[in-house]
């Protein structure tokens, strides 16, 4: 029987994470405070926590310091080493900071990353560090937070379990892995498109102990140069067997033989100057003989629309414009689906997408649909 979880703090997908920290870190801008909220998040292994923590902070043009106490050895590694000083005619003991320690004004963040994996000596010489934000030896600059990250307390992972006087030093949430957000970011950051599509077709494959958005992401970079990944499947099959589970790896190996050929891309749906092809393949994809209705290949299929649209690498043409209305008018894409594309695509602050959604029938259409 599996070992259930206990949860700390509420549980928030990356987005809802960022706007905590937007929070807790303008409560911090009192320059005469005396309480401090170090967040700790917590999650599984390979979801992204700490790369989420590093782009937050790029996202603000913010500093970063990143330190990992399980390679701690001695306190030294924390506190400094200490020094012996004259002062005022008599010999003294002082420590030298660690050089990881910020010295810069910030604003900065200081990720403790994986922290409850270090030596319980190590975790209590930092109770003073998440209470006061300072050693004795050395002190954070002012526009500076912490932020750690925490794997659960379960017999599956070598961690030190944490009292309630460690827990009470900090404030908690636990991160919720969102495959929307993921291939968000995925497009983003050039991971392969057909991985991209996996993900956003069999998101309930995700998150369990082999199969992670990390190993995701290598499966995903190691088969990019491979262009046509029918004619190679025993090779990708060894592939997603080195970093993913079998089920997942077959489920891959079964989704390029299927799914994919059949998922219409993005640039298809914008380009298409025989816009009715279009409508017919959406019409085949939308109803399975063994399933019946497959609403699921629609999503993805929206999804990956708004993806493309709303990439920093995007530009439209008249031809998009015309041809992403006919597609949100489309009786073939269920009508949650259009408005939810519409309101998401209504959110985005590109003024050429907004100008893309000025159209007659689209505002007839959505004041039907209300």
């Amino acid at each position: 029987m599996k070992e259930s979880i206990t949860q700390y703090g509420p549980s928030r997908n990356s987005q809802h994470i960022a706007e905590l920290l937007d929070h807790i870190f303008a409560q911090g801008e009192n320059v005469d405070r005396k309480i401090f909220f170090p967040l700790c998040i917590w999650g599984t292994h390979g979801i992204g926590k700490t790369q989420m923590v590093k782009e937050y902070a790029l996202s603000k043009d913010w500093e970063f310091c990143y330190i990992a106490p399980a390679q701690f050895e001695e306190m030294g590694d924390l506190h400094g080493m200490p020094k012996e000083i004259n002062k005022d005619g008599k010999m003294v003991t002082v420590y030298s900071p660690p050089d990881w320690v910020p010295t810069t004004e910030g604003p900065g963040i200081l990720l403790i990353d994986d922290f409850n994996r270090a030596d319980e000596r190590i975790l209590k010489g930092c109770m003073q560090l998440f209470q006061n934000y300072e050693l004795s030896s050395w002190k954070l600059p002012q526009k500076w937070e912490i932020v750690a990250t925490a794997n659960p307390d379960l017999s599956d992972y070598s961690v030190t379990s944490l009292d309630d006087a460690m827990l009470t030093r900090m404030i908690h949430v636990t991160y919720e892995f969102d495959h929307k957000i993921w291939a968000k970011w995925a497009v983003k950051s050039g991971v392969d498109e057909r991985g991209v599509a996996f993900v956003l077709t069999y998101p309930e494959l995700i998150n369990n102990s082999r199969t992670t958005p990390r190993s995701l992401t290598q499966f995903f970079e190691l088969i990019t140069n491979l262009t046509d990944l029918k004619n190679d499947l025993a090779l990708v099959l060894t592939l997603a067997n080195t970093v993913l589970d079998e089920v997942t790896s077959n489920a891959f190996v079964s989704f390029i033989n299927n799914d994919l050929d059949e998922l219409i891309n993005p640039e298809e749906i914008l380009n298409s100057q025989n816009f009715s092809s279009v409508i017919k393949r959406i019409e085949d994809l939308s109803f399975d003989v063994k399933k019946g209705e497959r609403v699921d290949k629609i999503a993805v299929i929206t999804t990956r629309l708004y993806l493309h649209l709303t990439s920093s690498a995007y530009r439209p043409t008249e031809r998009h414009a015309e041809n992403l209305i006919k597609f949100l008018l489309s009786v073939q894409i269920p009508n949650d689906l259009s408005m939810g594309l519409y309101m998401d695509l209504q959110k985005s602050k590109d003024k050429e997408i907004q100008l893309m959604l000025r159209d007659k029938r689209l505002a007839m259409f959505l004041i039907d649909a209300m």
